[in-house]
């Protein structure tokens, strides 16, 4: 029996107690109330239909337990980007590749002279003790080969002078040879990224002068 039932029992209206026994508890559908959600700060947030399926908080509405959900999601907080902030990506990138790419490949640039450099300062020395032993540098038509490959008519020839094959230069060409030279006994060059004579810049010749 409810506490509402033994209240009126022994009421002394009849009446009252024939009504009340056609009373019956009734079932609350929760997704059709709204509700006021206070917010952390007291301040009340805006009313919104209850999800019956969102996570369940609890409200005390004047001594009721009531369960509450969260309020539906602001579609601005699923809002994508738009074309013009696309754009000024998009900017901002190619802004920074044009500045960066040069400096880039003015390094790589750099680093392969600098290899070529080192390269003929090797070969040079190697074509030195050539000479040391043979008395002469290996000639124009010989070439670097004679570095590792013995001569047919060099009877003091005491190589291989080099520990590996003659390299090519860092753009994948031969180096060249020539003795006499024009800049001395022999010059030694590469031509550079160019691969042809003179130019200038990165395909300016590089030897050993």
């Amino acid at each position: 029996m409810t506490p509402i039932a033994l209240l009126f029992q022994h009421a002394p209206f009849p009446a009252w107690r024939a009504r009340l026994g056609t009373l019956r508890p009734r079932s609350i559908n929760l997704s059709s109330i709204s509700v006021p959600i206070l917010q952390p700060s007291g301040a009340p947030a805006p009313h919104g239909r209850i999800q019956p399926d969102a996570p369940a908080r609890v409200l005390r509405l004047k001594g009721v337990i009531v369960p509450s959900t969260k309020l539906n999601a602001s579609p601005a907080g699923q809002r994508g980007f738009t074309l013009l902030e696309l754009l000024v990506v998009m900017v901002i990138l190619g802004l920074l590749a044009g500045y960066v790419a040069p400096r880039y490949f003015s390094q790589v640039g750099k680093s392969e002279v600098k290899t070529a450099q080192a390269q003929i300062g090797a070969l040079e020395k190697a074509l030195d003790q050539y000479r040391i032993d043979t008395g002469h540098y290996p000639t124009t038509e010989q070439g670097l080969a004679a570095l590792n490959a013995k001569p047919a008519d060099e009877e003091k020839w005491d190589g291989p002078y080099l520990k590996k094959a003659v390299p090519n230069d860092p753009w994948g060409k031969p180096y060249q040879y020539r003795t006499p030279g024009e800049h001395g006994e022999l010059d030694l060059y590469s031509f550079g990224r160019d691969g042809v004579a003179g130019g200038s810049g990165e395909g300016a010749d590089i030897g050993n002068w």
